[in-house]
């Protein structure tokens, strides 16, 4: 792993952080597949119940893509089809993580980088925040994956403003869109994330995941007449866990329960 991207644990909370300041945390290319691994390893760590994802400094979350990269790896459609992917790669991952990720948002969250935090579970940001997708600005789009998981976060309306009007928007008017999912004051954002991710890691984990996996069938199939036999019994299978006993017996003992995550 490089120095461009830092992995911290503490408390069972990892943070992953972009770390190019002087970039604004733009991303280059070798650095999507890299975030894939990462987010990966961490979610087969069972020592790690919640993961943060920010940017160095205060200026940016993640000004996107790195437009040095352009000339090399999107130099044409087969250039942008093989950069496309790894974007895609990426998304895909964390939206299908079993663990729960939180995006804090400090400063700008611009192109790959406003998709990355839509990507993401929970999204902290606050009022000088500024997000969007301004790719109609470079004569670009934005792909498949990339769309679905805006239309999903905030619907046709909100979707098309952002990418039709090309601008950022502030992290009040990200709220009203569903954008984000939470607005704090900036002196504030830094505890009240990791506040909220502490208290995401004292939970069941084996509930977070499939909490998160019945969200996603639904979103894939709305009217659930597609599901599978094992997906229609993923509610089920939480009855018989250690970790199910476990919260029965401290909520009848009044104690707080010590979740394993089996």
């Amino acid at each position: 792993m490089t120095n461009e991207i830092l992995l911290e644990y503490q408390d069972h909370i990892s943070t992953v952080t972009l770390n190019r300041p002087a970039q604004r945390n733009a991303i280059r290319f070798h650095m999507w597949e890299e975030l894939s691994h990462i987010f990966l390893r961490l979610d087969n760590d069972t020592n790690t119940k919640a993961i943060v994802i920010r940017g160095a400094g205060t200026e940016s979350f993640c000004a996107g893509a790195d437009i040095q990269d352009f000339e090399e790896y999107r130099n044409d459609s087969h250039q942008g089809y093989a950069y496309n992917a790894a974007v895609d790669n990426l998304l895909e991952t964390l939206i299908n993580l079993k663990t729960p990720t939180i995006s804090m948002i400090q400063g700008v969250a611009a192109g790959g980088g406003c998709e990355i935090a839509t990507a993401t579970d929970i999204r902290i940001a606050t009022p000088t925040t500024r997000m969007g997708i301004p790719v109609a600005r470079l004569g670009i789009t934005i792909g498949h994956r990339e769309m679905t998981s805006l239309i999903n976060l905030i619907g046709k309306g909100n979707a098309l403003y952002i990418l039709l009007s090309g601008r950022l928007v502030d992290g009040e008017t990200a709220l009203s869109m569903g954008l984000v999912t939470q607005v704090v004051p900036e002196l504030d954002l830094e505890h009240i994330t990791y506040q909220l991710a502490a208290e995401i890691s004292q939970l069941a984990p084996l509930s977070h995941a499939i909490n998160k996996e019945i969200l996603n069938n639904v979103i894939e199939s709305p009217s659930l007449t597609g599901l599978s036999q094992l997906q229609k019994e993923l509610p089920l299978k939480q009855f018989d866990t250690k970790d199910y006993k476990e919260g029965y017996n401290a909520f009848l003992e009044k104690r707080k329960p010590d979740f394993i995550g089996e």
